[in-house]
């Protein structure tokens, strides 16, 4: 019913990632409903119970619901295409409304954490109520529904902002199982567990916040791509013919569907340069077409038809191997001299790499000039960025 729903309102937008907005709007909308409902629910069940873990549980399904409008509100500026100040699209709103969600959360934790104090400075009897138990069960399943359909969205969207509903929908269920656990406990004691449950409750709901603001920021300060789906590109672009290697490829995400990277590719030197350029120009538009992603590939000549440089670059491979099995090479190039051979590459080294630039220069010199002293190494260091 919800893909049939969303492909309804997909084909009256037209629009690019339409039907992804269609889902976005769709959970937005959901999660409107579901929380209003349930904090209604919640404030009756608190008048009734003067339970202040349930009714700091209504505010906190009061908040959920203004979350899922921002998310709606997120996935509707998500869409609109590029313009003069946002030449990448508006993507990225989508992280923004997932960041806003993340401080409504922690700003309910903190209200529930003040008011749940105050209960055990000042404690007030718990009445309880049947009909209150009732709300709060009848809470937890529509909460792990949501959770589970959120899920499913997130799935369909890759959307920070469904993702963000999800962790949040979880700890609600672990928030409104305290509430229902100090309801049940107030049949039986008189002491003040109310307050105390209530302080569990928020360290639920902060808990979640911070792990959100956590996973949000991290997509805005600019995440790196999955490793697979590094993986895959530089294997799709080396299945080409022509194409003898892959290397400094940067991957830009400018929000769900625009995404943008660059790439250099070896190609053999002794291939007329235009035909080069026809492989490179197909790899651009199907990677466009199969991925969604718009890549710019240099060509990177390599010399494959020389008995001596093809030595020597074996022989680099064994030096850096020597040195650190994690050192891959590239733009390998050799220069000969009557009284010294400059051999000139790039080093590429994982992020987070220990040993300076310098330093790993300098063993690489010393190692190949004990090979034989007329090597000199000029060698360029690269960052990873994946």
């Amino acid at each position: 019913m919800i893909d049939q729903l969303a492909q309804k309102l997909a084909r009256a937008d037209h629009g690019r990632g339409a039907l992804r907005t269609a889902y976005g709007q769709i959970g937005g909308a959901v999660g409107i409903v579901v929380n209003a409902l349930l904090a209604g629910a919640k404030l009756f069940a608190g008048s009734l119970s003067g339970s202040v873990s349930i009714a700091a549980d209504a505010v906190n399904n009061l908040s959920d619901a203004a979350s899922s409008f921002v998310t709606l509100i997120g996935f509707r500026i998500a869409k609109k295409p590029a313009d003069k100040d946002h030449p990448y699209g508006h993507g990225r709103s989508e992280y923004i409304a997932a960041l806003a969600v993340s401080f409504l959360i922690l700003l309910m934790g903190v209200e529930l954490l003040k008011s749940s104090v105050e209960r055990i400075r000042e404690p007030e009897p718990v009445a309880y109520s049947t009909a209150a138990l009732v709300v709060l069960l009848v809470s937890i399943g529509a909460k792990l529904w949501l959770a589970w359909f959120n899920h499913r969205l997130g799935k369909k969207t890759g959307s920070a902002a469904a993702r963000a509903v999800v962790a949040d929908s979880l700890s609600d269920t672990a928030a409104t199982a305290v509430a229902l656990l100090a309801l049940v406990l107030s049949r039986y004691t008189d002491a003040p567990v109310d307050g105390w449950f209530g302080v569990v409750v928020a360290v639920f709901i902060f808990r979640a916040g911070i792990e959100t603001f956590k996973d949000t920021v991290n997509l805005l300060l600019g995440k790196p791509p999955e490793p697979a789906f590094v993986e895959e590109l530089e294997r799709e672009i080396c299945s080409y013919d022509g194409i003898l290697g892959v290397h400094d490829l940067i991957v830009h995400d400018y929000g769900p569907g625009r995404i943008f990277a660059s790439a250099h590719a070896e190609v053999p030197a002794n291939v007329d340069i235009m035909q080069s350029h026809d492989t490179v120009d197909l790899i651009e538009r199907d990677l466009r077409e199969k991925f969604g992603i718009h890549i710019s590939i240099h060509m990177d000549p390599l010399v494959t038809d020389d008995a001596y440089v093809d030595a020597l670059r074996a022989l680099c491979g064994e030096v850096l191997g020597r040195i650190d099995p994690a050192l891959r090479f590239h733009d390998f190039r050799v220069v000969r001299g009557p009284t010294h051979t400059n051999l000139i590459f790039d080093v590429a080294v994982p992020a987070g790499y220990k040993m300076s630039d310098d330093a790993l220069t300098g063993r690489i010199s010393e190692d190949f000039s004990k090979i034989d002293e007329r090597y000199f190494c000029v060698v360029t260091v690269d960052r990873g960025f994946n």
